[in-house]
């Protein structure tokens, strides 16, 4: 499982889509199947934002990331020798 989201695209899900599916569940009230089906779709925004990978990208062979962009390990990884 590849990574398929650019920087732009995780922090636009993050700061942008999720609180507003969030707004909107709050404004269409608690008790709604709508409501919850916002909530769902802003975890699903913010989880998929966190793991740099989204199923529905790769069911259609998407992806938001530069050709041959490199990740970089974490910085308390050793590096290869």
């Amino acid at each position: 499982m590849g990574q398929n989201m650019s920087t732009t695209d995780r922090v636009l899900r993050t700061f942008v889509a999720a609180p507003l599916l969030v707004l909107a569940g709050v404004l269409v009230g608690p008790t709604a199947v709508l409501s919850w089906v916002c909530y769902l779709l802003a975890a699903v925004m913010l989880g998929t934002s966190a793991i740099t990978w989204c199923p529905l990208y790769a069911l259609f062979g998407l992806s938001t990331r530069r050709r041959g962009a490199v990740t970089t390990p974490p910085a308390d990884s050793p590096s290869p020798s």
